[in-house]
C-alpha cells in the first residue's frame, strides 16, 4: 500500500514545490512507483514536470469538482514510474466551490484512497496558506514533508505549521504525522544558516533530515526547463542533495 505524504509549508518562497517535484522524482529514479498530486493553484508543480497548466483539459479541480473521474486527470508517465495529477488556476474556486459540500475537509482522501495500492508513494505539493486544499492534503496524507528555509523568521512560521498539523490530527486525521523538516535554500558558509539550524534543532523534538538542500543556482532553473534537478543537471549540488533526501525517506521507511 502507498505512502501518502503532503509536502507543506504555509510560508512561500521556502522550497516546498521545488522538494516536492525533485523528491517525486528521485524516488521514481530509484524504481519507486510516485504519482506527483499538485494542490496548488499556481501550477508549479505541473509546469515542473513539463506540463502546461492552461493546456490540460481534466486537472485535479476537475476531479474534486465531480466534472472528471480520476483516471481521465492523471498524466501518465511525465517521467519513467512516476505519473502527474495536475493543476491549474480554476483550483482557486474550491474554497468556493466546497462551501455546502458535506465532509469538505475529506474530499481529497475519497478520491485519491483508491490509488494506494497502485503507487508507492503519493507526494502532494500543498499551497503555501492554511486553508481549505491544505486540510484536505491533510486529512488525505500519512505524513507531513516540512521545509523549511534558512532564516530568521524559520522557527516562528513551523511553530504555526505544527500547530494546525496537531489540530487536524486530533480532530480529523488521528494517523497524521510529521515525516520530517528538511531544510532548504542554505547557504552553510553563513553562521545565520547554521544558527536557525541549530536553533530549530534545539526547539523541536519532530525528526529533522540530515539533508540539507543548499542554495543552487541549477535547481532554481531546473523548472523553467519543465525539468526535474535529477534530469536537468544530475551533478549539480542540488541533485546530489535531494537524491541523499530520497534516500533519508527510503531508509526512515524501512525503519518504521
Amino acid at each position: 500500500m502507498g505512502k501518502i505524504i503532503a509536502v507543506s509549508n504555509q510560508k512561500g518562497g521556502v522550497g516546498k514545490t521545488t522538494t516536492a517535484i525533485n523528491v517525486s522524482a528521485c524516488l521514481a529514479e530509484k524504481g519507486k512507483r510516485i504519482l506527483a498530486i499538485d494542490l496548488d493553484p499556481q501550477g508549479n508543480l505541473t509546469n515542473g514536470f513539463g506540463l502546461d497548466p492552461k493546456r490540460i483539459d481534466n486537472t485535479i479541480y476537475d476531479l474534486i469538482i465531480n466534472e472528471a473521474d480520476i483516471k481521465t486527470c492523471i498524466y501518465k508517465d511525465a517521467l519513467e514510474n512516476l505519473d502527474v495529477l495536475p493543476s491549474n488556476i480554476d483550483l482557486a474556486a474550491t474554497e468556493i466551490e466546497l462551501l455546502s459540500v458535506d465532509n469538505k475537509e475529506f474530499v481529497l482522501k475519497d478520491k485519491i484512497e483508491s490509488l494506494r495500492n497502485a503507487y508507492d508513494y503519493l507526494i502532494i505539493d500543498c499551497p503555501p496558506s492554511l486553508n481549505l486544499l491544505t486540510i484536505n492534503a491533510m486529512t488525505t496524507a500519512d505524513s507531513v514533508l516540512v521545509p523549511i528555509q534558512c532564516e530568521y523568521y524559520a522557527l516562528e512560521g513551523l511553530t504555526m505549521l505544527i500547530s494546525t498539523i496537531n489540530i487536524v490530527k486530533e480532530r480529523l486525521n488521528s494517523e497524521l504525522r510529521i515525516e520530517g523538516i528538511v531544510f532548504t535554500m542554505c547557504d552553510m558558509r553563513t553562521n545565520l544558516a547554521q544558527q536557525v539550524i541549530e536553533n530549530v534543532k534545539g526547539n523541536l523534538t519532530d525528526y529533522i533530515f540530515d539533508t540539507v538542500i543548499p542554495r543552487n543556482v541549477r535547481l532554481a532553473e531546473a523548472p523553467s526547463y519543465g525539468m526535474p534537478i535529477s534530469i536537468y543537471d544530475p551533478k549539480s549540488a542540488g541533485a546530489v542533495s535531494y537524491m541523499e533526501l530520497a534516500d533519508e525517506l527510503l531508509k526512515k521507511g524501512d525503519l518504521e
